[in-house]
């Protein structure tokens, strides 16, 4: 049976409405899940295709477009509510969103550093949990995330490098890759080259590695961050499904290089698969017709992916 999700249209100010909008006009995404929207019905204009979910939001007015306010930063912490709710009640298999504006989170009332850590606590998650971005077939994640760069020695343990490479592994496989391969950078240049150059390579991220692997969470490194994406998108066999990075923009910088318009972010480690496009709200396009929709489109095959697994996991019998 196809997955149910949860779609929201997401920061009702930004481009999301018209994302989700040719999201659900695309003739094969009906064959992939069935879908329960999730917005207001001011901003459903141009979405056919999908039963809409009734819920407190749906008679919201509509929004002011390209403006960051308390009332679409309540309204967006409200349908995520909702969303999270359906999965984790079993209504849906995966929730998936279109992008949010962090500023209007805050004033419509989220006290976190991202959505990540409000979904944490939302889901009453206390485990490791952390942003993983995905290009087609690459998938990253992170030991450290926003948090001054000044500060990211500080913040790195063999555990962290360790939870890291297991979150990873396991969306991996959620997504459908039995047997992922998995890379770790380094933090220093050169890898610290022996120690000269910095040596939490040694000291912190080599045990993070082999503590991994006692889990049961295979993966090579440290490498030097400056060749560990040449070596993982190699496609002669020798490349990897994942690579690890230990802050924000280590891996970032790599990943919207290769593709800023087609990156997913998955919020990984939560006890529910949640999905959304990479970019931003694009609130200076918002209303005109011309937002690209490729990443949208790869956040809902992911979540339509991660949806199914979760789905024939629950289904097995005890």
């Amino acid at each position: 049976m196809k997955p149910t999700i949860a779609l929201f249209t997401g920061d009702p100010a930004g481009v999301g409405p018209e994302l989700v909008a040719k999201l659900l006009a695309d003739p094969h995404t009906g064959g992939k899940a069935n879908v329960l929207l999730i917005g207001n019905k001011a901003g459903f204009v141009g979405a056919p295709g999908a039963p809409v979910h009734t819920w407190s939001g749906l008679d919201a007015p509509a929004f002011e477009r390209g403006v960051v306010s308390e009332k679409n930063g309540r309204f967006m912490l409200d349908a995520l509510t909702e969303g999270a709710r359906l999965v984790t009640e079993g209504k849906a298999d995966a929730l998936c969103f279109a992008p949010l504006n962090k500023g209007a989170l805050r004033a419509g009332g989220m006290h976190h550093e991202d959505e990540m850590r409000w979904f944490a606590e939302l889901l009453r998650h206390t485990g490791s949990c952390g942003e993983l971005n995905v290009l087609e077939n690459l998938w990253t994640s992170r030991v450290t995330s926003h948090i001054p760069l000044r500060d990211v020695s500080a913040h790195l343990t063999s555990e962290k490098v360790a939870d890291a490479i297991q979150m990873i592994t396991e969306a991996l496989r959620a997504a459908g890759k039995a047997a992922p391969r998995v890379a770790v950078c380094g933090l220093n240049p050169h890898n610290g080259d022996n120690g000269n150059y910095g040596d939490e390579e040694g000291r912190i991220i080599e045990p993070g590695v082999k503590l991994a692997a006692s889990r049961g969470y295979m993966a090579d490194g440290p490498f030097s961050a400056d060749t560990a994406f040449v070596r993982a998108i190699k496609t002669d066999g020798s490349g990897y499904d994942g690579v690890v990075t230990m802050y924000h923009d280590q891996g970032q910088i790599a990943m919207k290089l290769m593709g800023f318009e087609r990156g997913v972010t998955v919020q990984g480690g939560l006890p529910i698969p949640i999905t959304t496009p990479a970019h931003g709200t694009a609130y200076d396009i918002a209303g005109k017709g011309v937002a690209n929709p490729t990443a949208m489109k790869n956040a809902f095959e992911i979540a339509c992916r991660m949806g199914a697994s979760r789905r024939m996991t629950s289904e097995v019998p005890a």
